[in-house]
């Protein structure tokens, strides 16, 4: 596999990033995935580090290294995320679970599948236009989906943030998948939490995406949602891959890794240590800053 692939995030006008993000790869598979912790709910971004460390050690345990089965991962992943989400609740004795929303894909012998829960979501990108991209699970989604309001005022509609699927709620959630699609050269995969799609129109975050390499589109796409926002910006966060690029850019070469090797970005603390006041925002630029440098040395830049 050949890819370019940058994550980026900023806290926005609140007081903790509850959003986190990250990627695994072997030599013949690549997961990746964010998930948005929900601020309504207690300690959102532990929902949202237990999906993430839950995801990444189902893919160290089933990539060998490729996935039999990738759509059967993913469900089975994030339903794993989920039963650990409701077990930190009961081992912290907490009044109720912390929640999160989730977009993650695996991307495998030039094929692409994903699963979300909530509206984090993905968009897959061809030549500039969205051929493909999640639908959220949102009281927003089901007033379009019922012919109440037009798709053009769902992001803008001030009942947007209402979301009535994801990870930790007191019911199973609904994990919905969509592959295997095949991927084209230079097709781009673009994830992202709702700090980023909600703040700009789809036509500019898509142009932003495809306008320039990877390392200057991703961080310019989540300061863009932050600045729009202002003071009440949510957490923005975008993690983005481009498929066999031939662009100047950092680029990966999974068939550098030796075989039965893994490469990642997410952190994989046990899992009875998410607590320790979770990640700060120091922890995450510092993270965020180290991956930068590790994909320029491997592209020699």
């Amino acid at each position: 596999m050949k890819f370019s692939i940058f994550q980026d995030s900023l806290i926005g006008g609140r007081h903790v990033n509850q959003d986190r993000m990250g990627y695994s790869f072997t030599r013949e598979s690549l997961l990746m995935i964010v998930a948005d912790g929900m601020g309504g709910h207690m300690r959102g971004e532990v929902a949202a580090q237990l999906t993430l460390q839950a995801a990444a050690v189902s893919f160290q345990q089933a990539a060998r290294p490729a996935l039999v089965d990738p759509a059967g991962f993913l469900d089975l992943a994030l339903r794993r995320a989920h039963r650990d989400i409701l077990r930190y609740q009961h081992t912290h004795d907490m009044p109720e679970s912390p929640r999160t929303t989730v977009v993650a894909a695996i991307v495998q012998h030039g094929h692409v599948w994903w699963a979300h829960a909530g509206d984090s979501r993905l968009y897959w990108v061809r030549d500039g236009s969205v051929i493909a991209r999640t639908e959220d699970h949102s009281k927003v989604q089901s007033l379009v989906r019922l012919g109440l309001i037009s798709p053009e005022e769902q992001d803008m509609h001030p009942e947007r943030n209402k979301v009535l699927n994801c990870l930790g709620s007191p019911f199973e959630p609904h994990i919905e998948i969509n592959g295997a699609h095949p991927l084209h050269r230079g097709d781009h995969l673009l994830m992202c939490s709702d700090g980023v799609w909600s703040a700009m129109a789809e036509q500019e975050l898509i142009s932003t995406l495809c306008g320039e390499p990877l390392n200057t589109a991703i961080p310019r796409l989540v300061r863009r949602a932050v600045t729009i926002e202002g003071p009440a910006a949510d957490n923005a966060t975008a993690l983005a891959v481009r498929w066999e690029a031939v662009q100047p850019e950092a680029a990966l070469s999974s068939g550098d890794l030796p075989n039965g090797a893994i490469t990642t970005t997410i952190s994989l603390v046990p899992e009875d240590e998410p607590e320790s006041e979770a990640i700060s925002d120091d922890e995450i630029e510092r993270t965020i800053n180290e991956i930068r440098a590790a994909i320029e040395r491997s592209s020699g830049h």
